[in-house]
């Protein structure tokens, strides 16, 4: 028997409960499981012996809200978010970025509500709508199934561990802990295995499928020589600040057995390998990195949508995985969308590597091989003689431009903009038109539905048949796709991509 909550944006209850019986880790992070009789959720793969009664939470916080802890066994923590309410343009998508980014560690509910233009108690109501909980149980919930994963995996003192998910005291961490999970932290962590070194490894889920390999593929022919190293099997770049660096790589989590009946083999999960980090900034880190390998995303509800259309019917079934490659840094993004302008991949790496390595910080000392130096910062490339390294009046103009505008403010990657908004600022610069926008807001934000309609490979693309559309005819054609357009985007690009041929693995 099972009971479904009233959240509308759940799955319906026949799903849920197919889901759930067949553990399947598409639905991992669409809804959470709760046991009445233990007061336990969990996740639609957990391994553990089905409940015979059941509820459903749209979110791990509504669940906690009702006041259920997380199992032990499959751990919460570790389900990708549901990508329908974290992407894209809708007041709670945008609220939610926001309280991952951490805005209410130091703000109140009233200044996130502030920020997307809206009352508090309509956001309140909203999220209760929604997700089945208020914007403070999301936010309470988050930090809190960070630590927890943090306790589970890393070898991080508890101290540490408590500024990681934004708590300002151990006193306050151990309180709402011991609160949530009825147990302190210290508890859960003599749970854990110990992981011997100094790398800081962690698990980030996604819900399969997932073409890792075609992400790499993307991020290698742009990898920018000694900020970023992308070989046949992992990512890896150097990470700021310049007065304290260090450097991560991300990689597919290893296969792990089958446990149990109708359990799904394999870890549908990266592996972070991180160096030198502080703790205040690992949760902005694994943000950044779920952004930018599109964790969070939902391939069948993209499928569906985007399936509509003849064209992108077959590229959807052969490339079910295929997700939208985000950047690292927004900045460093903006500035190789302006050097890319109307030139090749390859020669906008080109270019690219030489304003780096020549204005970028240099470390004292590298972290491996091809990992020496920072991207520069906009304070290096305002008024920096970018002609040197080969790029046109223009285009170093627009750089120096785009660079003053983000220190001034004109410009900025703030999540509560609207694409419109984002789109219409960028274009109000000198020498960046839409084509520019829309990549900068496809490559830095991972905005799910952008989409260049002045790119020449789509505009001839979409046709495939050597003809050619107009910008005004593309954008038309791809209404039926919103809000997913960004990936017709990528499967269009990858389309029109000639098979790269094998990656060599770095030495």
């Amino acid at each position: 028997m099972s009971n479904l909550s009233a959240a509308p944006n759940l799955p319906d209850a026949q799903t849920c409960e197919q889901a759930r019986r067949s553990r399947d880790p598409r639905f991992d992070g669409l809804f959470f499981t709760a046991v009445p009789s233990t007061k336990i959720y969990c996740r639609p793969v957990c391994p553990a012996p089905m409940a015979k009664r059941v509820a459903y939470y749209a979110s791990a916080a509504a669940a906690e809200a009702a006041g259920y802890r997380p199992c032990l066994r499959c751990r919460p923590e570790l389900s990708p978010n549901d990508g329908a309410w974290r992407r894209g343009d809708a007041v709670v998508a945008r609220a939610l970025k926001l309280i991952e980014q951490g805005v209410l560690d130091e703000e109140p509910l009233a200044a996130l509500a502030e920020r997307v233009d809206i009352g508090e108690r309509q956001l309140r109501r909203l999220f209760v709508e929604r997700l089945g909980v208020s914007p403070v149980g999301v936010h309470g919930t988050r930090r809190l199934l960070f630590a927890k994963q943090l306790l589970t995996e890393t070898a991080m003192p508890v101290t540490e561990v408590a500024l990681a998910a934004g708590f300002g005291s151990l006193r306050r961490f151990n309180a709402a802990f011991l609160e949530a999970y009825r147990m302190a932290p210290r508890d859960l962590r003599k749970q854990r295995v110990e992981i011997p070194g100094d790398t800081l490894t962690l698990r980030l889920g996604y819900r399969p499928p997932h073409d890792f390999a075609a992400m790499l593929d993307f991020l290698r022919g742009r990898a920018l020589p000694g900020v970023e190293i992308v070989d046949a099997t992992s990512y890896s770049r150097v990470i700021g600040p310049a007065e304290a660096p260090g450097w991560l790589r991300v990689s597919q989590w290893p296969d792990s057995p089958s446990r149990g009946p109708g359990r799904n083999t394999g870890e549908h999960a990266l592996k972070l390998e991180l160096h030198g980090a502080s703790p205040t900034r690992m949760l902005e880190i694994v943000n950044r990195l779920r952004r930018m390998f599109d964790l969070d995303a939902d391939p069948r509800a993209i499928a569906d949508a985007l399936s509509v259309d003849a064209r992108l019917r077959p590229l959807l079934k052969q490339r079910p995985g295929l997700r939208v490659p985000s950047g690292w840094d927004g900045f460093e993004i903006a500035v190789r969308a302006i050097i890319g302008q109307q030139i090749s991949v390859a020669g906008a790496r080109t270019l690219a590597a030489r304003l780096s390595q020549r204005f970028g910080q240099p470390l004292p000392t590298p972290f491996a091989p091809g990992l020496d130096h920072l991207f520069p910062t906009p304070d290096a490339l305002a008024d920096a003689d970018l002609a040197a390294i080969g790029l046109t009046r223009a285009r170093a103009e627009t750089v120096r431009t785009m660079a003053r505008a983000l220190l001034d403010g004109r410009v900025d990657f703030r999540p509560e903009r609207t694409l419109d908004d984002f789109t219409a600022r960028w274009v109000a610069l000198p020498g960046i038109g839409p084509w520019t926008a829309h990549y900068i807001a496809l490559r830095a934000l991972g905005h799910p539905d952008a989409f260049p309609a002045d790119d020449l490979v789509l505009q001839r693309a979409v046709p495939n048949d050597g003809s050619r559309m107009s910008a005004k005819a593309l954008g038309a054609r791809s209404e039926s796709w919103r809000p997913w357009r960004a990936y017709s985007v990528i499967h269009l690009w990858k389309d029109s991509m000639p098979a790269p041929r094998p990656a060599k693995v770095a030495a």
